[in-house]
């Protein structure tokens, strides 16, 4: 079994994903190869708290330029979780919002 700190990354945090956290809405990276499945049992392992579903989105990296020379941004992948209503939210948060 995958450790859970290796499938969640880190939490993303624009101001967006702090205007859903008062509805029990988090989003964060997360490893590209992670399926649903995986990221919920990360995320209730490692938080203590009950997720109602998993939304994920992958973005492919942008291709960049330098002069002559070109490359390519990392891949990410992201999910959103929403946690039940009757589960504490996540105490990582709670400052935030």
């Amino acid at each position: 079994m995958k450790d859970p700190h290796d499938i969640i990354l880190r939490p993303v945090l624009t101001e967006k994903s702090y205007d859903s956290i008062p509805n029990k809405d988090y989003t964060f990276e997360v490893a590209i190869k992670a399926n649903k499945t995986e990221i919920k049992l990360a995320v209730e392992s490692i938080f203590g708290v009950e997720v109602e579903r998993v939304n994920t989105l992958r973005q492919i990296g942008k291709v960049k330029r330098m002069g002559l020379h070109q490359g390519r941004r990392a891949e990410v992948k992201k999910a959103f979780v929403k946690l039940s209503a009757d589960s504490k939210p996540i105490e990582f948060f709670e400052g935030m919002a």
